[in-house]
């Protein structure tokens, strides 16, 4: 009778989960330079954007530059897809999250098209974000975003982007 491994201390996976998110952003410099953070919840993901003066685009409002809004918008939909990407094969412990630490990170999916709704003016604050996946397969996907800063149910901007994904290796 074979007996199952028992299953990984909840700190073990909570690490595991947490450093292949950490390498993930932090592989991508523009993600750095504009500051987005990312909290996780499971595999859920809601991407931040710490205000920052350099964010301001007119200062008699004042309001967000909207390229800063579309890159935040752009962003939280490519780590969300990424995450989606590598959520299984990190459960399944296929996919060490020590070798994204050291630059093993996949092949991000390139931008076909990025469509943003400016709803309002983004405020100098805090901004939230959450993409949600639409359609995901070999070649394309699809992934729709909102962003909002004091309320979630008053969105500043939305966007629908669609991506083409990297080539997977064959298991």
């Amino acid at each position: 009778m074979s007996r199952r491994a028992p299953p990984e201390p909840v700190h073990l996976v909570k690490g595991r989960r947490d450093a292949a998110l950490k390498a993930l952003v932090e592989g991508v410099p523009y993600i750095r330079f504009l500051g987005i953070q990312f909290d996780r919840r499971g595999d859920e993901l809601t991407a931040v954007l710490p205000f920052n003066e350099s964010h301001i685009g007119n200062p008699l409002l004042p309001a967000l530059h909207g390229g800063v809004t579309a890159a935040f918008l752009e962003v939280a939909s490519i780590v969300e897809l990424s995450w989606t990407m590598i959520w299984e094969d990190l459960e399944s412990g296929a996919l060490d999250a020590a070798r994204l630490a050291d630059g093993g990170l996949p092949r991000l999916p390139k931008t076909i098209d990025f469509t943003v709704d400016y709803l309002r003016s983004g405020l100098p604050r805090d901004a939230y974000a959450r993409a949600r996946v639409n359609r995901s397969g070999r070649r394309y996907a699809s992934v729709h975003v909102e962003a909002w800063q004091d309320n979630r149910s008053r969105l500043f901007a939305q966007a629908t982007g669609h991506f083409l994904m990297p080539e997977r290796p064959e298991p």
